[in-house]
């Protein structure tokens, strides 16, 4: 069997075990769409503050149940023993970690069409840019929360540890990421760090989508910039996965 072969069916073995659990399935697809529908109410009597911040959330929720999800899916794989199965058979780290890449991916593309789908056709977000590039980063931020998830899982024990890593990894990029406080006023270490952090280049790439009708170079480069990040989670996923459980 070919690598792509043994990804592909990796992919299709993840599928099927989400095809059969429906809590998941909707926790990844509707909880980001009941949270911008939140947002959306909140700021009812401020249409301009929610058009504001309302594309960076678009990006942000999506990333958060990913990394949830795919964290605790790949540390089960792992106590189960179902992942120590896998790695005896004729299937690399990175073939493994590509499928759930995939699997993931599938998911990400249509959670992130739900949620564009809902923020700028039903709650009225009005966005300068081409939709589609909203659309574009949406998904890149679902599949970095995803890469993100397989990264950490490989250092927990157990599922609670995995939830642990949720507020380590990521809340300090939702702090500096420019959503709360512009990056440009912050601290000059708080800029720094916030320039190495991907969510910051996924929030920018929303702002500048949001405020300018053409698609610049800066987002493109942001957009790769997040892109780089997932696949470079996914490198580090796939050379820190144990083949035995501890």
């Amino acid at each position: 069997m070919t690598a792509t072969r043994r990804t592909l069916a990796t992919a299709g073995r993840v599928l099927a075990q989400l095809r059969h659990d429906p809590r998941t399935v909707a926790m990844l697809l509707l909880v980001p769409c009941l949270l911008l529908v939140l947002l959306r109410y909140m700021y009812d009597q401020q249409p301009a503050t929610f058009d504001r911040i309302g594309p960076e959330l678009l990006g942000v929720f999506p990333l958060l149940v990913m990394f949830l999800v795919t964290s605790v899916a790949m540390l089960r794989e792992r106590t189960s023993g179902t992942l120590e199965r896998l790695l005896t058979m004729p299937l690399g780290k990175l073939d493994l970690l590509l499928g759930y890449a995939l699997a993931f991916g599938a998911v990400a593309l249509l959670q992130a069409a739900l949620a564009s789908a809902l923020t700028i056709g039903v709650l009225g977000l009005d966005v300068a840019g081409p939709t589609w590039a909203l659309f574009a980063v949406a998904v890149a931020d679902g599949l970095l929360g995803m890469a993100l998830g397989l990264l950490v899982s490989a250092f927990a024990a157990t599922e609670f540890q995995a939830v642990q890593f949720l507020p380590a990894v990521l809340l300090p990029q939702l702090l500096l990421c420019g959503l709360f406080v512009p990056r440009d006023d912050m601290a000059t270490v708080l800029r720094w760090i916030s320039d190495v952090l991907p969510l910051s280049y996924a929030v920018d790439a929303m702002s500048r989508i949001t405020a300018d009708s053409g698609l610049g170079g800066r987002v493109i480069a942001d957009l790769a910039v997040v892109a780089g990040c997932a696949l470079l989670a996914l490198a580090l996923g796939a050379a820190t996965l144990r083949r035995r459980t501890a």
